[in-house]
């Protein structure tokens, strides 16, 4: 259920009320009892934070296709930041067994 912000605009009295979306906004204020009791506009109370959240995700099928040409996570990758690939990193030969004396 969402939290809405009310504040009265005979007093000044505010507080933060627990309603369901369907529920009827109260308009009577529990301070001085005045018919000025107003829902407050507020902001939203979450943000999507990381990589991956983008206008076009999960549209069209998905898969790599689908995703944006750059973004946060492939802007470091491409700009040597995140370190070379396995593929680029030279591979020491494996280290024969030492010879014995027969």
């Amino acid at each position: 259920m969402p939290i809405y912000a009310y504040k009265c605009e005979s007093c000044g009295f505010a507080k933060d009320v627990l309603q369901k979306m369907s529920d009827a906004p109260l308009d009577v204020c529990p301070s001085c009892s005045q018919p000025t009791f107003k829902k407050q506009l507020t902001a939203a109370g979450f943000q999507l934070k990381g990589t991956g959240w983008y206008a076009t995700d999960f549209k069209g099928g998905g898969g790599a296709a689908s995703a944006p040409a750059s973004g946060p996570a492939e802007s470091s990758a491409s700009s040597g930041e995140a370190g070379a690939s396995k593929a680029d990193t030279p591979v020491a030969a494996p280290s024969a067994p030492p010879a014995t004396g027969t």
